[in-house]
């Protein structure tokens, strides 16, 4: 991508300052729109309505040190929002949009947050949650800002701002709570900007760079690439209110930088093989004979080996006749960098992408870390593991392998569970991940699983169960979720969920007549074209790893539901009950 990179030593000590250095070297350039810029707001145009909320929000009583509450989808007034609260020294934080009443109660209460600023569409299950808090102000956005802001004219921010300290609690990320309530990790400016800093060593960002929000703010990983990283080096964020269409959006932004979870890369792969298997014959062959090629130079390349002359010519040719068209199409021609994270994504996924020229480059980072953990740079991904430390960060493992983290990035601690905090980092500073992990010669690391979520079976075999499950989706398109049992059993069984987009269309074009993915469950087509898929997936799998059974459960599971957390992690202990009857007849 053309644009020089700019100096990225960042002096300000906080969040707060960087902002004010961003809009003073870039004022005139977009902070914030909506695609078809019906909303766009320059550096400088943002910072006057931050100060202007502000003052409206200082007039309710905003103080430095309080915290306040944020649901918003993926809009440029979150941004506006969020800036204005930090601006008066308080703590905004975020609640997952899919959350209940009863949900919201919990963070709120715990956060002891006494203003919320929401959406419109939030009003109604935000009063709900409302009874029994101490909340004294609901500001809706699209009927309470104007006024806000008008009441706040000429508000004087800079004694604010400036009043703020490093260790200051910048944001709360509440954990997504597999094994109960969810845990408020407090994140100080400090933290923040140790996180952004470390990214921008590995990534080196040009000036001008473009990211898209479309991630959910009460995630770090959202927060981090998508605000806090664009909030230091000037970029230009473009809000995807609906998560499902990202993939649209990619074309008309052109990303510099495109973080997603797994799921969206397989997709991406899914559907130009799909596109690919429905060209004719002549078209098809030649696409498929340099795929075939740019992998064998992939494979090559990660073993360290030399590449023959002439395979690299082959491939250089098709990345300019064919690769570079497919990277245009996607609106990944112009990308500096591509990351996944968030679960394992499987080895064939970032290998095809390695192959069509995308460097899809794993990292890995938690709530706990602002995100920041390790990650593959550019130049040197290394597939199958998440890459060595990020500059500033340690990491080493302890006697079972589980990964200790310690630097900048470490949390000040879970708000007001002193007990869970010393549990975490210990005396030395190593927050324990709960991750088990393997380093090699090079230092990087390879993430197994989840200390807690291994599969121990009946015979003392341990086993990961995000590698089975990564490696079922991977096999066929249908399989939208999977959940994978076997823990003190003799074999291992799957409840499987179809892809909510996938499964209709290929149902339709089966001739199968009610595509609904609860009818679709118990369609025989269905059934034998998942366990083509099971089988394949059982390929790459270890004998003792490989499913002997399956069900396919009818439905779907949502982000924010009984099977999946806001952040699309398995809820295994509420799966396993909720789904007990078909697990156990699995096993009868």
């Amino acid at each position: 991508m053309e644009g020089s990179t700019v100096s990225r030593t960042l002096t300000a000590t906080t969040l707060a300052e960087a902002f004010r250095d961003t809009v003073a070297r870039v004022p005139d350039r977009v902070a914030v729109r909506t695609k078809d810029d019906s909303t766009s707001l320059t550096w400088a145009q943002l910072r006057d309505r931050v100060d202007a909320l502000a003052g409206g929000l200082h007039e309710l009583g905003v103080q430095r040190g309080d915290t306040v509450a944020l649901m918003f989808s993926n809009r440029p007034e979150f941004h506006l929002a969020d800036l204005a609260v930090m601006t008066l020294g308080a703590t905004p934080f975020s609640i997952y949009n899919t959350y209940t009443p009863e949900q919201i109660r919990y963070v709120v209460g715990d956060a002891g947050a006494r203003v919320a600023l929401v959406e419109e569409q939030f009003r109604e299950v935000f009063e709900k949650a409302r009874e029994g808090l101490d909340l004294e102000h609901l500001v809706v956005c699209e009927t309470d800002f104007e006024d806000l802001e008008a009441r706040g004219a000429g508000f004087d921010a800079e004694a604010h701002w400036r009043a703020i300290e490093p260790d200051d609690v910048l944001t709360l990320i509440y954990t997504s709570g597999t094994t109960g309530p969810p845990k408020g990790v407090e994140l100080t400016h400090a933290n923040l900007l140790a996180a952004v800093g470390s990214i921008e060593d590995i990534i080196e960002f040009p000036d001008e760079s473009r990211v898209i929000s479309w991630l959910p703010s009460a995630h770090v990983a959202e927060r981090n690439a998508h605000h806090y990283i664009p909030i230091a080096y000037g970029m230009t964020v473009t809000t995807c209110d609906n998560p499902r269409e990202i993939v649209s959006y990619l074309p008309q932004v052109r990303p510099t930088w495109f973080f997603a979870v797994p799921r969206i890369w397989e997709k991406l792969k899914a559907g130009l093989e799909t596109m690919l298997a429905n060209q004719p014959d002549e078209q098809r062959e030649p696409v498929e004979k340099a795929l075939a090629a740019a992998r064998q130079k992939v494979r090559l390349e990660q073993a360290g080996e030399a590449v023959p002359e002439e395979l690299a010519r082959q491939v250089g040719e098709a990345d300019e006749k064919i690769f570079s068209g497919l990277r245009g199409m996607l609106g990944l021609d112009q990308v500096v960098s591509v990351n996944v994270g968030a679960a394992p994504t499987p080895p064939e996924v970032l290998e095809f992408f390695h192959a069509i020229g995308i460097e899809l480059a794993e990292l890995w980072g938690m709530s706990e870390t602002c995100g920041a953990g390790t990650c593959n740079r550019p130049g040197e991904v290394k597939l199958g593991t998440v890459g060595p430390p990020a500059p500033g960060i340690e990491i080493k493992l302890a006697e079972d392998g589980e990964v200790l983290i310690r630097g900048g990035v470490v949390m000040k601690g879970y708000r007001g569970m002193p007990d869970k905090t010393a549990e975490t980092i210990d005396s030395d500073g190593w927050l324990h991940t709960g991750d088990i992990g393997e380093i090699d010669e090079d230092g990087f690391l390879r993430i197994v699983d989840r200390k807690k979520e291994l599969i121990i079976n009946a015979a003392g075999k341990n086993m990961s169960p995000a590698n089975i499950e990564s490696t079922l989706k991977a096999a066929s398109p249908l399989i939208g979720q999977a959940a994978a049992i076997g823990d003190g059993r003799s074999y291992n069984t799957a409840l499987i969920v179809l892809d909510a987009d996938y499964a209709p269309a290929w149902a339709a074009k089966q001739g199968i007549g009610e595509t609904s993915l609860e009818a679709l469950a118990g369609e025989e087509k269905v059934v034998a074209a998942v366990q083509e898929g099971v089988d394949a997936a059982n390929e790459n799998l270890a004998r003792v790893e490989q499913i002997k059974k399956f069900t396919i459960v009818p439905g779907d599971w949502a982000p924010g539901g009984d099977e999946l957390t806001p952040t699309m992690k398995l809820k295994r202990k509420p799966i396993a009950e909720k789904y007990a009857e078909q697990i156990e007849a699995m096993y009868g």
